[in-house]
């Protein structure tokens, strides 16, 4: 991971490919309803970095551009780091928004097991950094697990398609895309907007796509220094909180649900609306699917694995700086 409130405007060209596939894995995250692509940027170490990026675009940064020219705003941004990785997230989430659907739909539980050993890991790394528990940090990572809980079992809405809202659930999800454990899309669903908008994309439906966008501008540029703060002031009590956000998803990204209702969407085709989460024999009896098991934990441990292999790779990384 990197060491927080540091920026880094001198990357080689590997590296920025590397970057750029960190934010295809954001926005792969980003699409799955229950996985926040925040938890991603987490896991790869460039957590505190992007929130220090996104920071820097206040009235500071318009001030370097018009006294100091471009170059000198680009370097205060970051925006190399900002521009390919913001590039990675719009590709994958383009690219991937139909196979992301099609394997939600066709291999649920597959790629459940995957995101669940993913978050499972990550939160023992993240929970490691934390140098000092004290009250407020326990409050905080109590308070951060009950939120994430009550976001995965509150019932979904029905809300409006007007331009004002669009723009509100860019901004609201934004702000979850952001925090590791808290899914965007799951925010989403919640508004009502999640299909909306994945349609919007697959449709390249410009008008809604840019209004949505607007609102995560928006949003993004007013939280980040929200989070930035806490990481100065409260460090360790924010990765607790951060950690609890973590801890409290893991129910939604459990691989093993039943429907419990159903809606009608745009279409008039039936689509699941609720969801519970049950054991694997409840499971099996109640779809008459049974021989997933062994799958299902392989790829839970595949999500393991690959996060174990980043935490060594971040640590190796820092030895030789």
């Amino acid at each position: 991971m990197s060491e927080h409130n540091v920026t880094n405007n001198s990357r080689t060209f590997r590296e920025y490919v590397v970057l750029a596939l960190k934010g295809m894995g954001m926005g792969a995250a980003d699409v799955v309803p229950g996985v926040s692509g925040g938890t991603i940027a987490f896991i790869s170490g460039i957590y505190e970095e992007l929130i220090e990026s996104i920071k820097s675009l206040n009235h500071i940064a318009l001030k370097t551009l018009f006294s100091q020219g471009i170059a000198a705003f680009w370097k205060h941004i970051n925006g190399t780091f900002l521009f390919v990785l913001l590039g990675g997230i719009a590709t994958s989430i383009v690219s991937l928004a139909r196979l992301i659907s099609f394997l939600l739909h066709e291999h649920p539980v597959m790629i459940w097991s995957f995101f669940f050993g993913l978050i499972l890991a990550s939160t023992w790394f993240v929970a490691k950094k934390i140098t000092k528990l004290d009250v407020l940090g326990g409050f905080a990572f109590l308070f951060g697990t009950a939120v994430a809980y009550y976001i995965t079992i509150a019932t979904p809405a029905q809300t409006p398609e007007a331009w004002w809202f669009i723009f509100l659930s860019g901004a609201i999800a934004i702000c979850a895309m952001i925090l590791p454990g808290i899914s965007g899309s799951f925010i989403l669903l919640l508004m009502g907007k999640y299909h909306f908008i994945l349609n919007a994309v697959k449709a390249l439906d410009f008008k809604t796509i840019v209004l949505f966008a607007l609102g995560c501008g928006v949003g993004i540029i007013s939280f980040a220094q929200v989070i930035s703060w806490l990481f100065k002031k409260f460090h360790n009590a924010t990765l607790a909180l951060l950690t609890g956000f973590m801890v409290g998803s893991l129910n939604k990204v459990w691989p093993w649900k039943i429907v419990t209702e159903y809606r009608v969407n745009s279409k008039g085709e039936m689509v699941p609306f609720l969801e519970r989460s049950v054991t694997v024999r409840e499971f099996e009896m109640a779809t008459g699917q049974t021989g997933s098991l062994f799958y299902a934990l392989s790829l839970m441990l595949v999500g393991v694995l690959l996060i174990v292999f980043f935490e060594k790779l971040a640590n190796r990384k820092n030895a030789i700086v």
